[in-house]
């Protein structure tokens, strides 16, 4: 299944679901095939990138990759960067009302980490580690 329509399955999954917004579990659970096809086109392990979630960030270059690889999947990078307004409008879209804002302030403090690098690789995974050094207990990751 190629890009788009994963990422369309996952935002039809969640229309289907009735809610204005995805629980926790709801959003872990999307996010299964992303990281399928992730781990796939990348070839990392689970032990590689399963706990990133958890803070659990390899400095290692698949592991970079696949942080851009979910990213690229769900919208937040254009042009081949990260994209504040799109990681905005995916929060808003898809995040449990209980820690949006939470998520939002991530993005917020995180936004020009990516400055620091030159390739979308890299700049995904550290964005990704400031966001949860930010607030690891509202840190959500495929």
């Amino acid at each position: 299944m190629d890009q788009k329509r994963i990422c369309l399955f996952v935002i039809a999954m969640f229309l289907a679901s009735g809610s204005d917004a995805m629980s926790r579990q709801q959003l872990k659970n999307s996010g299964k095939m992303l990281k399928k096809n992730c781990m796939n086109k990348i070839g990392v392990t689970e032990d590689q990138i399963g706990s990133i979630d958890k803070g659990k960030f390899i400095e290692d270059r698949k592991v970079m990759c696949y942080i851009a690889c979910i990213y690229e999947l769900t919208n937040v990078i254009k042009n081949n960067k990260l994209n504040y307004e799109a990681s905005i409008k995916q929060i808003d879209l898809m995040y449990p009302p209980d820690v949006k804002e939470s998520a939002k302030a991530a993005v917020e403090k995180c936004k020009d980490v990516q400055k620091k690098y030159k390739d979308i690789c890299e700049a995904s995974f550290y964005a990704a580690k400031c966001m949860y050094e930010f607030k690891p207990e509202d840190f959500i990751f495929a």
